[in-house]
């Protein structure tokens, strides 16, 4: 006795014998042997749950190994982290398997929300916009702007069919489908949404939490992409020079000078409705004669402030930051100008004509002025189209402001507007 713990040897099976501890009734089968001369000795197991025959054969077995030249506990040990990896594995496909579309959107919103591109934020508030109206949750009444045939009620967003799917069901067949149905009601905005929804599952390959939900973009596959709208131009959707006269006497007969001057506006700087209408006091410099435009492409671009549009906007009322502001609307700027805009060209009896229409109008009519076409590309805020466009040039505003005046003027002659003069108590028309 006094001892700590004492052995009783197999003699049948070398090595195998049972431990008795001091102040324990427990007793355990053992296997001891020696490893590349160094003694190694195994618990085996309870001898109330072995018997003699099964701790007998465990110990051969043990010994097999270690002829073998492998040391059984880094046998034991291997075998379990392979056993924990594939319960892992399993949790793990098993997890992948319930994701929906819209935790990982929600996941995929604040990373790439938050992303930062030479100091500026990656994504802009225009951008954002656009996914916000995406997954719209639909169901609102229309009280202004409706189209014709369009319902009273607003639709859900176009990728709103996704979010309630699990992530791993997102596949061709799927997004094929939503293409064909989606693109019966509105081609051009299921063109946009399928780019996003594109960039959004390239996004989830990448990422290892949702890389077994989406091994690979469904989007990429000839299937879906032959079904993808493509963009039509819309044809006979700019003003001819003929129409320019009677546009212009029509529209500056609305009783709205802040709408009828955004309209006037918009069609002589060729900005992007949405570009103009957030036109803030702070981006007009009167002294300097620039506008910075929020640009969707760019960040922002400075365009000229030609002697017209200055005319137009200086005496506008200064309600707040918005040089188009609107007291009826939320965002406190103009929103939606369309209603007037197509009473004025019944009024004038001419074709219809979209906003986007008069943006189009200015790059076309510029034509006649035989402005070099990155001039009318750089005003307007189109990508450069060209290597020299891209690394060589870059023009002072001063010469787009050259080019820009004489657009302008060449527009206002065919309007009938003989001229904007320049005077010490401000600007005056002369015709």
């Amino acid at each position: 006795m006094g001892t700590a713990q004492a052995f009783l040897w197999c003699e049948e099976v070398h090595g195998l014998g049972v431990r008795a501890t001091a102040n324990s009734h427990r007793k355990r089968y053992v296997f001891q042997s020696k490893i590349k001369g160094q003694s190694i000795r195994i618990t085996i197991g309870d001898v109330s749950a072995w018997s003699i025959a099964k701790a007998q054969a465990e110990a051969r077995r043990l010994q097999v190994l270690i002829d073998q030249g492998h040391d059984p506990r880094q046998v034991e040990a291997d075998r379990s982290a392979a056993e924990e990896a594939k319960a892992t594995a399993l949790k793990l496909e098993k997890e992948s398997r319930s994701v929906t579309v819209a935790e990982a959107w929600k996941a995929y919103m604040a990373e790439r929300s938050a992303s930062m591109k030479d100091g500026k934020p990656e994504w802009g508030e225009r951008h954002l916009g656009h996914l916000r109206y995406f997954l719209q949750e639909g169901g609102v009444k229309r009280t202004r702007g409706r189209r014709p045939n369009e319902p009273e009620i607003t639709r859900p967003g176009v990728l709103v069919p996704f979010m309630t799917i699990r992530l791993t069901d997102v596949d061709a067949e799927v997004v094929a489908a939503w293409l064909e149905k989606e693109a019966t009601h509105a081609p051009a905005t299921t063109a946009k949404a399928f780019s996003v929804l594109r960039a959004f599952l390239t996004w989830c390959t990448k990422k290892e939490e949702y890389r077994r939900s989406v091994k690979s973009n469904p989007c990429l596959s000839d299937e879906v992409k032959k079904k993808v709208p493509v963009a039509k131009v819309k044809k006979n959707d700019s003003l001819r020079r003929a129409q320019i006269r009677p546009w212009f006497e029509s529209v500056r007969r609305i009783g709205n000078p802040i709408i009828a001057g955004y309209l006037q506006a918009l069609l002589l700087t060729g900005a992007r409705r949405n570009e103009l209408a957030a036109l803030r006091w702070q981006d007009v410099d009167f002294q300097w004669k620039s506008l910075t435009i929020r640009d969707k492409v760019e960040g922002e671009r400075t365009i000229p402030l030609t002697p017209y549009v200055e005319h137009l906007i200086a005496p506008l009322p200064r309600r707040n930051e918005f040089v188009f502001s609107s007291p009826a609307a939320a965002s406190g700027r103009l929103e939606e100008p369309r209603n007037p805009h197509n009473r004025a060209l019944r009024a004038a009896a001419l074709p219809a004509l979209s906003l986007h229409g008069l943006r189009r109008s200015f790059g076309t009519l510029a034509e006649w002025v035989e402005v070099p076409a990155g001039i009318v590309a750089q005003i307007m805020g189109h990508k450069p189209s060209a290597i020299a466009e891209k690394h060589y040039i870059q023009r002072e505003l001063d010469l787009l402001h050259l080019w820009h005046v004489k657009i302008e003027a060449w527009i206002l002659e065919q309007a009938g507007i003989e001229s904007v003069l320049p005077a010490k108590e401000g600007l005056r028309i002369v015709g």
